[in-house]
């Protein structure tokens, strides 16, 4: 082999940088190099642009991996207290830019592509999104992961690798359709498999009793086992050495093929114990709507809940000889009911595999454990019908009852004769057929028990979980979510991030709350000019995005209004189209209207089970074909739906929102992390007094902020008053137009009939309040037109809800975690470093 020259000086450093650890340009691009050769076996004439994008991604792998092996040893030899977060969704988002901006080399590697003569956006633009999420329950999960190894935190993410995903969204005729979601299809650099990490998880069969040295225990014996296999992805921090892990399950058989019903000819039983075993992980939430769903459902949760902490008692077990200081170590917490039956399983682990005592093993089961909220909505907690939890888990459910025998003995102490609080308290609903309440059993066996916002922990103390609340109040406490700015602003928008960097240096990056400095340019006529461009190059790109996707020219030049979210009644994206149609019949009955061009985007998923949320899609399509047809309006109005909104799509669409649309019935939404991603990058709010929209508009002033509609407690006062809505419909002219206009068939002529059960659902029932709430949001909307003809009010709007929206920040959620629910202390700052940011912005106030 001939000896290459070795280059002297600088070159000469370049050249013998780990050609797997370097940062130079140099380097990456002869890392990305051998791992076209190498591990793609290309070479670049044939390459592929996913050959290119695999590359690349294992280059950028490979500086996390030996960050992720350090931050690992660090743990072991310190024996660091763990955060576990259990959560059936982990919305990750893209992740080669995302790691590029951690790793604070995305000069470096867009240098190191042009000399390969690549552009980097190419690359970007070929990662399929993660399937592992829908909505705001996963991107949480998500920005969380970001912020514990942003912060020094030790954390690993347990869920299920989902095979297919939820589902891939497509628009046929207006309608949802549900298509398969193969994000895994060309392969995903970013995991590490783990084929000796496996666990068996038993379903079904039953249990007997034995007895050893005089105690009584029991043994489960199931009618079928699972194998869980860990697949595990790196979760890098920003600009620190912190790697944590995201480990996630796939089911596998335990004999994935049966050679003796091959050979007798049986060639589908041979292999059916692979797929029903591999139908656990295929896809995120089946549809629950028939026997099967509801079990498939319930499989998923346990089995991805049963790995986990099989894997965490491995771990501990590595240092320790027997289990009694695992609390010490470790500390679950359970995003949502999904994860719940950790409860149980933790107990069955403790008392039938590892012989502990009850008592001991309760102790430690409610010191691990910690439960978070997400929903108010009591037919949105998750219950499981004795039968088929009993036929499914049968050892769990006798683990449930004497759970909720001990507890019911202590609540009848408390409250001697009061048997409806008992009633209400169990853990089994015995008021008809019978349920296990997973939420219930969430409260029992948690140390703590959060909200995620002020209003819906204090509906939840005062509602919904008021028993629980009045029993162990000291187990309450509130953490109102945030969001990474890493991702929903440096990396999304990055001209606003320099511009903002440019201002006030990058400091705001891992201390949100520094963004109050940028108040000071908020009149500056220069920085507004600024600030309005780089919208308007953002809208000119999603606008670009829209034409792709949809067909659909839109002008940048329009007000875009925007409400991206799942479908759902009480998230009321048909409150938004009543204005719309009402605004649409302004325009047709007096062209010469002042008021500002609009674009109208929605975009989200509905469950594929949810006929109602479906039609509601569906009734868009038919508005915007009616209203993009009608040549009157010149451009003045037009309506978008963006098909499969994802992380990926809104990196695009956040940046470029000048209206965010939060108007879900107040008392409805626990939170909402949207709110905060549009803010964040200089939308102004229209919204409700519901969830994180009350602590927001307190932020950023209520000046800055549109608020229409009833407050929660309007709302429960309506309804126990007895809410009419066909007297609303009845009262207001407009309001009966649009109405009749929908049920009529103007916006589905060749199906007259088709949009009725919405209509009717809002006319004699309207269970969220659209009609008493239509008034007050079009008047709402008048004032947003208004504002908005002000430009330079209107930058200067935009300008204080960024410089205000500090506290929104997931970094400061977790430490609101370690702090209340915990007990970890975060390493990323010394305390005299976190007085000194926080003297520094308080300053700049």
């Amino acid at each position: 082999m001939k000896r290459i020259p070795r280059p002297e000086g600088a070159a000469a450093r370049i050249e013998t940088e780990d050609t797997r650890t370097g940062l130079s340009p140099a380097t990456i691009a002869r890392a990305f190099r051998d791992n076209l050769a190498y591990i793609q076996a290309r070479f670049p004439e044939v390459a592929t642009t996913n050959d290119k994008y695999m590359a690349l991604a294992y280059a950028v792998r490979d500086r996390m991996l030996h960050r992720w092996t350090q931050t690992a040893h660090n743990y072991y030899l310190l024996r660091s207290r763990s955060v576990c977060y259990l959560s059936a969704e982990f919305l990750l988002g893209p992740q080669l830019g995302n790691n590029l901006v951690n790793l604070g080399i995305e000069e470096q590697v867009r240098a190191a592509m042009e000399t390969e003569g690549i552009d980097l956006e190419d690359l970007l633009e070929q990662e399929e999104e993660p399937g592992l999420g829908n909505g705001g329950l996963g991107r949480l999960a998500a920005c969380f992961l970001d912020s514990m190894a942003t912060l020094g935190i030790p954390n690993i993410g347990y869920g299920l690798r989902y095979e297919f995903g939820i589902f891939a969204q497509g628009i046929k005729d207006g309608w949802q359709v549900e298509l398969t979601d193969k994000w895994l299809r060309l392969g995903n650099p970013w995991e590490i498999p783990r084929p000796e990490i496996v666990f068996d998880v038993k379903l079904g069969g039953r249990t007997e009793g034995w007895l050893d040295n005089g105690k009584y225990r029991v043994r489960w014996l199931p009618h079928h086992v699972v194998r869980g296999m860990a697949f595990d992805t790196p979760i890098l921090g920003y600009h620190a050495n912190t790697v944590n892990l995201l480990r996630l399950w796939k089911a596998e058989a335990v004999e994935s093929f049966d050679f003796h019903a091959f050979n007798q000819g049986d060639y589908y039983g041979a292999v059916m114990a692979k797929m029903v075993s591999e139908n656990i992980t295929k896809v995120l939430y089946p549809n629950d709507a028939s026997p099967q769903g509801k079990q498939l459902r319930l499989e998923q949760q346990y089995f991805f809940v049963s790995c986990a902490l099989q894997d965490m008692i491995r771990i501990y077990l590595q240092r320790s000889a027997t289990l009694d200081q695992l609390d010490q170590q470790f500390v679950v917490q359970i995003n949502d009911t999904h994860p719940a039956i950790g409860v149980a399983e933790l107990m069955r682990l403790l008392v039938d595999e590892h012989l502990m005592g009850w008592d001991r093993a309760w102790n430690i089961t409610r010191r691990v454990f910690g439960y978070t909220n997400h929903t108010l909505m009591p037919e949105a907690l998750e219950r499981w019908s004795i039968p088929l939890f009993g036929a499914l888990l049968p050892r769990h459910l006798e683990i449930v009852y004497e759970i909720n025998r001990r507890f019911l003995d202590e609540v009848r102490l408390r409250y001697p004769g009061d048997e409806a609080r008992v009633t209400r308290m169990s853990l089994i609903d015995e008021t008809g057929p019978r349920y296990v309440r997973m939420a219930h059993l969430a409260c029992v066996g948690s140390h703590a028990i959060n909200g995620v916002a002020k209003l819906h922990s204090d509906l939840l103390a005062n509602g919904l979980l008021r028993d629980f609340h009045d029993f162990s109040p000291e187990k309450f406490t509130n953490v109102t979510n945030g969001v990474t700015p890493r991702r929903f602003l440096l990396l999304s928008n990055p001209a606003l991030a320099a511009l903002i960097t440019s201002k006030i240096g990058e400091g705001w990056v891992e201390h949100l709350v520094e963004l109050r400095r940028v108040e000071a340019w908020a009149d500056d006529p220069v920085f507004q000019k600024e600030w309005r461009e780089i919208k308007q190059e953002n809208k000119c790109a999603l606008a670009g995005l829209i034409l792709n996707r949809t067909g659909i020219l839109v002008s940048p030049g329009t007000l875009f209004d925007i409400q991206v979210k799942r479908f759902h009644e009480y998230k009321r994206q048909h409150l938004n189209v009543l204005h719309i149609i009402t605004l649409y019949n302004r325009l047709r009955n007096e062209p010469g209207l002042e008021v500002p061009s609009r674009t109208f985007i929605f975009g989200g998923k509905a469950a594929p089970g949810y006929y109602l949320a479906k039609l509601m899609i569906k009734l868009i399509h038919g508005v915007a074909e009616v209203i993009n047809a009608d040549t009157t309006l010149a451009g003045r109005l037009k309506v978008v739906f963006l098909p499969n909104f994802n992380v990926k799509s809104a990196h695009t669409v956040y940046p470029a929102a000048d209206l965010s649309e939060q108007i879900s019935t107040a008392g409805m939404e626990a939170s909402g992390t949207g709110n905060m991603k549009f803010a964040m990058n200089g939308a102004l709010t229209i919204g409700t007094l519901d969830g994180a929209n009350i602590e927001i508009r307190d932020a950023v002033g209520a000046e800055n902020f549109f608020l229409f509609g009833l407050s929660a407690a309007e709302v429960l006062e309506l309804k126990a008053r007895g809410y009419a809505p066909h007297a609303h419909y009845e009262a207001q002219a407009e309001l009966k137009q649009a109405l009749d206009q929908i049920r009529s068939g103007f916006f589905s002529p060749s199906q007259p009939e088709l949009f009725r059960p919405l209509i009717d659902a809002l006319l004699y029932l309207d269970q969220f309040m659209l009609l008493a709430d239509y008034r007050a949001y079009l008047d709402c909307q008048e004032r947003v037109g208004q504002a908005y003809g002000d430009q330079t009010a209107w930058t200067r709007m935009s300008i204080l809800n960024v410089a205000r929206i500090g506290y929104f920040s997931s970094d400061r959620a977790i430490r609101e975690y370690c702090e209340r629910v915990w007990s970890i202390a975060p390493h990323d700052l010394k305390p005299e470093e976190e007085t000194k940011v926080a003297s520094a912005a308080a300053s700049d106030k």
